[in-house]
Formats: structure tokens, sequence, C-alpha cells
């Protein structure tokens, strides 16, 4: 069950909002910097969301911008919660900084639209094909945070469940269910999952053919918030790279245009569910 909201968001957020009194000001960053003796580097990780903001430095440059003593406590406030530790927390050391963020966009997402060429979502996946595929991905010098990524995976799908659980679509290319990751029996079971997932009144699970040709070469994601003042997220993600796009809106239309095309030519969920059946049943 998702969260409403999240410190992900959160810090987001309050980056949106300290860009915008900026430009509000009329300030560049160079003279931020210049007014408050600070480096040209940290204003720019601030206002990327690279580090958290104290709660002085908070104050200092909102009172720069003139921002009223109201609003500075609402931000400061925002700040705060922007700072709380959340389950995924205590996986940061294990978690590249992009899946870190991603976990976190993920748990207050409303509409969670996700395309894959290559791998089960990990949304999808069972633990034996988490397992199995992580450790396939997993240099010698990082064995051993083997448990902690599965687990770390796991926990992602409690957002799958209960009240409030997010609306999700996944496209994933054919290639994806039949490529088999740790034998036969880990993909039928793989494959049988998948079929009880997209029974769920919150799920959609649809494969696009071989027969359907070319289609887009790079796995992707679009997030949704509930919260009219929360924009859409992307997510892109290939081997050996990975980037979360969180202020190209363009991009996000582009992508999302992307998705409807591959589902115009998926097998769409029922012949999907045919599919998956039949190849589990191959295994």
């Amino acid at each position: 069950m998702p969260a409403a909201d999240s410190p992900t968001v959160r810090q987001r957020r309050l980056r949106v909002e300290l860009r915008r009194a900026r430009d509000e000001a009329a300030f560049t960053q160079e003279q931020v910097a210049e007014n408050l003796d600070w480096s040209l580097s940290k204003v720019i990780r601030i206002e990327s969301g690279a580090v958290n903001i104290s709660t002085t430095d908070l104050k200092a440059i909102l009172s720069l911008y003139g921002i009223d003593s109201d609003r500075i406590e609402e931000l400061v406030q925002l700040a705060k919660a922007a700072r709380e530790r959340t389950w995924w927390s205590g996986y940061r050391r294990v978690l590249p900084p992009q899946y870190y963020d991603l976990i976190g966009y993920e748990s207050a997402a409303h509409i969670i639209r996700q395309y894959e060429n290559l791998i089960m979502p990990g949304l999808l996946q069972t633990q034996e094909y988490a397992q199995e595929y992580i450790a396939s991905d997993l240099p010698p010098d990082k064995a051993a945070d083997l448990d902690a990524l599965v687990e770390v995976r796991m926990r992602r799908q409690d957002i799958l469940d209960g009240e409030g659980a997010p609306t999700l679509f996944f496209v994933l290319d054919e290639s994806v269910v039949r490529r088999q990751i740790g034998g036969a029996r880990v993909m039928r079971d793989q494959l049988r999952h998948l079929v009880e997932l997209a029974n769920r009144p919150n799920i959609t699970i649809e494969v696009v053919p071989f027969s359907a040709g070319a289609n887009p070469g790079r796995s992707f994601t679009i997030l949704e918030f509930s919260s009219a003042e929360d924009d859409d997220v992307l997510h892109l993600e290939s081997p050996g790279f990975m980037r979360v796009t969180r202020d190209l809106q363009d991009a996000v239309v582009t992508y999302r245009e992307r998705f409807e095309r591959l589902r115009e030519v998926s097998l769409r969920p029922e012949g999907s569910a045919v599919l998956l059946t039949q190849l589990a049943d191959s295994l």
C-alpha cells in the first residue's frame, strides 16, 4: 500500500519551490551564492536536490528572496518532512542514487506505466527470479549485497496491495516472457505469478508480440501522482544506464504517447494471459 506522499516527493516539491522563489526574486544562482557567502556549487546542489538543506540555510535563502515568515515556516516543515526516514533509508548503502529515488517516487505514485524489453519489471518479479537476475548482474565485489538487494525488490512490491494501491499498467516485450531466468521451474513460477497478478483490478499486463515489429529499445517507467502540484516523473533504464527525469515534461509526454502506441500493438490483457499460460505450461 503506497503512502499518500513520500520524502522523495516532498524533497522534489521543496526544490521546485526554491527555484520558483529565486526566479520571482530575480536572483541568479551566482547572486545567491555571493549574498549568502556560499559556494556556487552549494546553491546548485540544493536546487537540484542532490543534498538536503538545513533549516538554518533554508531560512537564510528564503529571507534573501523576501519570503514572508508564515511561508518560510511552511517550507521549513516541508524540508523536515523531506528528511524523514523510510524503510528504504536503511538500504541507501547498497542502492544507486537513481534507484533510491525511484523507490521514493513509486511509494507515492497514483498511476504507474512501465514498458520493459529485457527482464521482468521489479514490481512483478518472484523472489527466486529476482535472486537469479540480481546475482547475474552483480560484480564480484558487490556479491555480499545480494540478499539486501533482493529484500529491497520484494519490499517494493508492498505498494501493489491494500487500499490506496496505485493503478499499474505493464507492457512487456515478448522476449521478456520467453527469456528463461533461473531455469524452467523458476520461469514457470514467474509466468504463473504474472497471470495471477493480472487478475487484480488495479494491474494490467500486456505483451507486445514479436510480430509487432520494431519497438523502443529502452525500458521506461512513467509515474503520476494524485496531487496536481506534483509533475509526472520519467524513469529511463537500459543496461548500465539509469536516469530519473523529473523536470522535462515534454519528455514525459513523448514517452506516454510511446507507451500508448505499444499498447495498441500488444496482445491486450486477454491475449497476453493466454500466451503467458501457454508458455508456463510448456516449461
